[in-house]
């Protein structure tokens, strides 16, 4: 019997926690399994080992583990993989098949789309600001410019450029701070999924801003549980049962 385990990241906000039982909700309408849990990586319960643990009571002999990440970066590409190994250890007779981050699809750049115009409806004068999660691993950062690329083709008169919160340059305080000290006008485009401490950093940081008689610098809303994040998931779960996503593609690497 199959059974799907959606391994989201984790928070320590009530409100992130319920966003990701949301989301997955929604998900799993899309998916035609009978059992189907949600797990975390950190921050929160229950993690893998327990929710591997519930749905082989249930009955599962073969379980497809997804990511519920936004890129494949050292999470997706080793922390994941060194928790589902362990699993299989554990349960020698039950197939373990690991699925896709979302990564970068087109269909990310209509919610970023989306949410710009949501923000504002004179978006002509501003510079944007793709603001990402950020890593240690370079193909995370590559991915980040490729999607701030095709965000280009939408918005061929703004500038646009990418900055992250952590662990990848350039940082986005500093380079938000150094445009505001020009006189832009910006809109930050957080590329997170969910609300967090991450999410109120960026709020909290804008508003300590000082501006000039004019200038603004506005905040689109995080992705969340936009249909096309809804309908990305279901697909990737489609692509882990047909075969097309296996667990040993995600392994190499680390963050």
């Amino acid at each position: 019997m199959e059974a799907v385990i959606y391994i989201c990241h984790g928070s320590r906000l009530d409100e992130a926690k319920k966003e990701s039982y949301a989301l997955i909700d929604l998900v799993k309408k899309e998916v035609p399994v009978a059992i189907q849990e949600t797990c975390f990586l950190e921050l929160q319960e229950p993690d893998l080992h327990a929710t591997v643990q519930q749905v082989i009571k249930k009955g599962a002999t073969k379980i497809y583990v997804m990511p519920i990440l936004l890129l494949t970066a050292g999470h997706a590409k080793k922390d994941i993989p060194t928790m589902i190994k362990k699993e299989e250890n554990n349960y020698p007779d039950v197939e373990f098949v690991y699925g896709r981050a979302i990564e970068v699809d087109e269909r990310m750049i209509g919610v970023l789309v989306e949410r710009v115009n949501q923000a504002t409806n004179d978006i002509e004068e501003m510079e944007i600001l793709l603001v990402g999660r950020g890593s240690s691993d370079l193909s995370a950062v590559h991915d980040t410019e490729e999607l701030a690329t095709l965000l280009r083709r939408h918005f061929p008169g703004n500038a646009i450029e990418k900055c992250f919160l952590a662990a990848s340059e350039p940082k986005f305080e500093p380079l938000l701070q150094a445009k505001v000290a020009q006189g832009k006008s910006l809109l930050v485009l957080p590329y997170l999924l969910f609300t967090g401490l991450l999410d109120k950093g960026i709020k909290e940081f804008i508003q300590s801003l000082a501006l000039q008689t004019g200038q603004q610098v506005l905040l689109a809303d995080y992705l969340g549980h936009h249909h096309h994040v809804v309908d990305i998931l279901a697909d990737r779960v489609k692509e882990a049962r047909e075969g097309a996503s296996q667990h040993a593609t995600m392994v190499e690497g680390s963050s």
